[in-house]
């Protein structure tokens, strides 16, 4: 069952980030604003990639103990 579970998570994270890194939500960030010297666009990037790389070995670092059914 705790297969199924995580199966279902990373699908959903992918979803997720394929809809933050996509043309609609992406334009949000095309604007001309600097934060610390460095452009909004790159660092919103940089910034939704390394959230995403996050959760996912978050998720993957689990123990399989905690992959019951919630």
């Amino acid at each position: 069952m705790g297969s199924t579970l995580i199966k279902q998570r990373l699908v959903a994270l992918f979803c997720c980030g394929w809809m933050l890194l996509n043309f609609p939500l992406l334009g949000l960030w095309d604007v001309a604003v600097w934060v610390l010297g460095v452009p909004l666009l790159p660092l919103a990037l940089f910034t939704l990639w390394g959230v995403l790389i996050a959760v996912l070995a978050w998720l993957m670092e689990r123990h399989p103990a905690d992959w019951g059914d919630d």
